[in-house]
């Protein structure tokens, strides 16, 4: 039987001799000299047969032999950790991986045109806070508390505190505007409102709602009918008819809200107009008095209009997306359905 020595020697011509050739080789390589039975851990427990006078020297072999097996398995172990970091080589005559298209979401495409329709006629973008104070979001807009147009919007308190709230209309906004900026004032408020309502194909907790505010000297409820025939002329196509009825808001007077004909059914009546033949889409009105001198304007020199609509009622209306929840479920499924636009 050969001796301790002789057998490490012949283990490092072994050692020395590998190469492996794939990760499977390196970790059998590994079994069978670092293992918990490998070949280290083996010649270990010969030492008690070498005599007491050969000891030292077989310990130095071994310890030697152990080391030169660590190292060269670090060694392959780091070229292949190496190789696959680079990855393979990229055989530039082969055709490209092709890459999906990406889409915008309905909601912003419409938000969009909306946009690029009444920045035309001077409308210029205003933002400001989705949570916000009482005195913006109720009280300025001719909502004193315990009024009863607050009955109308179920509302989500921050806390608790009834001075906080996610904002339930854009018109917060207009409040920030007409207590910020000079005379005359052109702009469209769009962004998320909040209200607390039950998730349904009909209704959700937050949509999105775009509103407009004009004030100036000898401004008219004609302006703004001509401003939002200009609108759905440019959103809906030219035959596209439009009807006012009288409503009620507490920040306008006189209050009105606009239909125009059902664009998928052309009036003859369908399950998206009711068939009425007439599909709602904003509601509108002269700025109330009250309003304006809740931010030092004399309502006697200036006058104004505003409108309200929201984003997801015109998505509707314009790819007759019949489910409220299907903009938020991020199902690409439906999302695809927009690539392009």
């Amino acid at each position: 039987m050969p001796s301790l020595q002789e057998q490490i020697l012949a283990y490092e011509q072994e050692i020395n001799a590998f190469a492996p050739a794939t990760p499977a080789d390196l970790e059998q390589f590994r079994i069978r000299f670092l293992g918990t039975k490998g070949l280290v851990k083996l010649l270990a427990n010969e030492m008690k047969s070498v005599p007491p006078e050969g000891r030292k020297e077989a310990g130095m072999l071994l310890n030697g032999f152990k080391q030169l097996a660590e190292a060269r398995f670090a060694h392959f172990s780091a070229l292949q950790q190496s190789a696959a970091a680079n990855g393979p080589a990229i055989d530039i005559s082969l055709p490209g991986t092709p890459i999906p298209m990406g889409t915008r979401h309905p909601l912003r495409v419409v938000e969009n045109q909306i946009v690029s329709i009444f920045e035309k006629i001077g409308f210029s973008v205003a933002t400001g806070p989705e949570i916000e104070d009482d005195w913006h979001n109720f009280t300025s807009l001719n909502m004193p508390e315990h009024h009863t147009a607050r009955d109308m919007q179920d509302t989500f308190y921050v806390a608790q505190n009834p001075d906080w709230v996610l904002r339930t209309h854009t018109s917060s906004v207009q409040a920030r505007i007409l207590e910020s900026q000079p005379l005359p004032v052109r702009v469209i408020c769009p962004g998320r409102v909040y209200r607390n309502e039950t998730i349904s194909a009909r209704a959700h907790c937050f949509f999105h709602q775009f509103e407009g505010l004009y004030v100036d000297k000898n401004v008219s409820f004609a302006d703004l009918k001509q401003t939002l025939y200009y609108f759905v002329t440019e959103m809906f196509g030219p035959d596209t008819k439009v009807r006012f009825r009288p409503s009620y808001f507490p920040f306008t007077e006189p209050s009105a809200e606009m239909d125009i004909s059902c664009t998928v059914c052309g009036g003859s009546g369908c399950n998206l107009c009711k068939h009425s033949g007439w599909v709602e889409i904003l509601g509108c009105g002269m700025v109330h008095p009250n309003m304006l001198r809740n931010f030092g304007i004399d309502p006697e020199v200036y006058t104004g209009f505003a409108f309200g609509m929201g984003v997801e009622r015109i998505t509707q209306i314009k790819f007759e997306v019949n489910d409220l929840r299907l903009y938020s479920q991020n199902d690409v499924r439906f999302l695809r359905q927009f690539q392009g636009l």
